[in-house]
């Protein structure tokens, strides 16, 4: 049986505040009907894929807080998605807020699968800036506000033929995520990100240095682990605030195959072999053979950096 995955991520161009969750599932299901025009099997939306990325505005009523998430999902705007892809026969994986029948809010992705049921669910777990208002900032970055770290660690599942697993935006950047989920035979690692283009405590660090940085993580994380990995953008300028791309899939070499070429809303796909993990996983990083976990003690007995006194 092929084990090659046809995957498309379906980058998103701004979402403006003002804009309805009705209006953005319908520019994701136009994009999910030409990924089905072109046969793949998994399309990859992006980081809160429903709404513009709202942690940058400070908000004090819960209420208006509480908007932006989904209390169900599918939820009564999201359904026809689910119902299109079902149609299609084509798996998903999507992000969104959560807020929890018992009032937890985490930023939250599923994986759904062909048959349009749920396969899996991953709750981000490395949240960037800050929770209070910070003067500061050139503009805030309020996810510690908004959401709590993710409570269910880095599942992965079996599906598609492979091993497939989820992380969110900032996860990419630390080394932590992706060695999770290398130690579970992860096959095809799927992630979306809302970034902002520039630094709001470095204005000197524009574009280019957050792109850099943006591929050196999905391209050390992919390498190290030999594995496909899928990174999704929204991307574009929300409400004045520019948010920059970088939609792209790397193969478990470490190598860029396809990468978007705009900020708009817009497909990359790639046939993903993900028999193509296996050299990897049997020679440089054949885990069994080389890792020595008697001497990585400090990687989870410590959380901040501790220098010798001399």
């Amino acid at each position: 049986m092929s084990r090659i995955l046809r995957v498309a991520a379906a980058q998103s161009g701004p979402i403006q505040r003002a804009e309805s969750r009705q209006a953005v599932v319908a520019r994701l299901i136009e994009m999910l009907d030409r990924a089905a025009e072109k046969k793949c099997d998994l399309v990859v939306f992006t980081e809160l894929a429903l709404t513009t990325f709202f942690p940058r505005w400070y908000m004090t009523d819960q209420a208006e807080v509480d908007a932006w998430f989904e209390r169900d999902m599918p939820s009564l705007a999201t359904r026809p998605l689910f119902e299109r892809a079902q149609k299609h026969g084509i798996a998903f994986k999507l992000g969104y807020a959560e807020l929890t029948p018992d009032g937890h809010r985490f930023n939250t992705a599923i994986l759904v699968g062909r048959d349009g049921k749920l396969l899996g669910k991953y709750r981000k777990v490395h949240l960037p800036g800050h929770g209070e208002f910070d003067p500061a900032r050139s503009f805030q970055h309020l996810e510690k506000r908004y959401f709590e770290p993710g409570d269910i660690g880095f599942p992965v599942w079996r599906a598609m033929g492979g091993v497939i697993g989820m992380c969110i935006c900032n996860d990419r950047r630390w080394p932590e995520t992706w060695r999770m989920l290398g130690l579970q035979g992860v096959e095809l690692v799927a992630l979306g990100f809302n970034t902002p283009s520039v630094n709001s405590q470095k204005a000197d660090e524009g574009p280019a240095q957050r792109a850099f940085q943006h591929r050196l993580s999905m391209q050390a994380g992919a390498y190290q682990n030999a594995t496909w990995a899928v990174a999704v953008a929204k991307c574009g300028v929300e409400d004045g605030h520019p948010l920059m791309g970088g939609t792209m899939i790397v193969d478990p070499n470490g190598e860029i195959v396809a990468e978007a070429q705009t900020e708009d809303d817009e497909l990359v796909m790639w046939d993903c072999d993900l028999d193509a993990t296996r050299f990897g996983k049997e020679t440089v990083f054949d885990f069994a053979r080389h890792r020595r976990i008697e001497h990585y003690g400090r990687i989870t007995s410590q959380t901040a950096a501790t220098p010798p006194d001399k």
